[in-house]
């Protein structure tokens, strides 16, 4: 039987309806609790057990919430063909900055202290309302899209047996030895005071012109190369000079030496017009890589005493000659690359920035 039927549109709650879909195969469902019987019809069988990654329902569901779900949905309903038990337990995420910047809205909060003056308890109340804002929205989409989950059951992670369940996997990692205290390079918002996650931060990607700087960097050994000599580097984020502790260099790249105005500098060869500007620099002699991998240079800033050596060249292979002088400024805190040859090389981290985004009080 073929049954065709014009979806209705109502302008005041802006959803669609399918009446041939809700009155037919979802009313048989619900009425036969077919999703229930699926799951008792594989009793005995082997278990395969799925809890969904919970969405936030203090905002309205959207498509990306139904494309999820198709996932979601197709394999618990082909692991119960294959024979297993599939129990499909739902859930709510009650935590994180969707949450906490809805709720900022209400209450006119433009940054974390306005959290903490409104009165954190208060802020914690707001929060635990607003995420149900939305539950049954969402539920009413789930039926419709025929996505099986247990939604009379769901967990909440602002239950306490929830808390409580994350907090004892935490202590096992600990009584197993599995924990440690590090670093690790993470994008943060000053306003919010918080780490974000890179997979939303990346949403919000765009290109931009910024401001960048060239910076002469001395070399203590004024004998190697016949004389006062610069490191030239480049650094789209000249705020982050004062916690500079090493120059990459790559292994791969033929530099120069070249006097320009009295000075001499190194550089990549194939960036010397560039940056210098043809017809005005006069080239010297060839730089090995390993002339310049040990080096050792003047402090760009001094604010910091350093714990381990400092201030020396170290070799970098993400260092290209696509732009910049091919020369990196290092800062472990301030990228991944970054602080992957500070790990690699034993480079003290400075920190010049507080969590509010201002430089801290050795930053004179």
């Amino acid at each position: 039987m073929s049954t065709k039927t014009q979806p209705t549109f109502n302008p005041v709650d802006t959803r669609v309806s399918f009446p041939a879909l809700e009155e037919g195969i979802l009313a048989f469902w619900r009425e036969n609790d077919t999703f229930r019987k699926s799951i008792a019809l594989r009793a005995g069988g082997p278990n395969f057990s799925f809890y969904e990654g919970p969405p936030t329902a203090n905002g309205r569901p959207g498509t990306h919430h139904i494309l999820a779900r198709v996932f979601k949905d197709l394999f618990p309903r082909y692991k119960t063909m294959q024979g297993y038990q599939v129990p499909r337990i739902a859930g709510w995420d009650c935590h994180g900055l969707p949450v906490e910047i809805e709720v900022e809205k209400q209450i006119g909060s433009r940054n974390k202290s306005d959290i903490e003056a409104y009165g954190v308890e208060r802020f914690i109340e707001k929060c635990r309302a607003s995420v149900l804002t939305y539950v049954e929205e969402f539920d009413r989409l789930t039926e419709r899209i025929g996505y099986w989950c247990d939604l009379e059951h769901p967990y909440w992670t602002m239950d306490t047996d929830y808390i409580e369940s994350v907090w004892n996997l935490l202590r096992r990692f600990w009584d197993e030895g599995m924990l440690y205290q590090g670093y690790k390079i993470v994008p943060y918002c000053a306003r919010c005071g918080t780490p974000l996650s890179t997979h939303e931060v990346a949403q919000g990607y765009k290109e931009i012109t910024d401001q960048s700087a060239y910076v002469r960097v001395r070399l203590n050994d004024a004998v190697t190369f016949g004389g006062p000599t610069n490191l030239l580097i480049w650094t789209t984020a000249p705020w982050t000079l004062p916690a500079n502790v090493a120059v990459a260099a790559s292994p791969n790249l033929p530099y120069v030496l070249v006097r320009q105005a009295e000075e001499q500098f190194i550089l990549a060869e194939t960036l010397l017009d560039s940056v210098l500007g043809a017809g005005t620099y006069e080239v010297i002699r060839a730089v090995a890589p390993g002339e310049l991998i040990g080096q050792t240079y003047r402090p760009i800033f001094a604010y910091f005493t350093p714990d381990k050596p400092a201030w020396r060249v170290v070799a970098g292979d993400f260092v290209t000659a696509d732009d910049g002088t091919g020369l990196v400024h290092i800062t472990p805190p301030f990228g991944q690359d970054d602080f992957n040859v500070g790990m690699a090389n034993d480079l003290p981290i400075f920190q010049p920035v507080d969590l509010t985004g201002h430089f801290t009080a050795e930053v004179t």
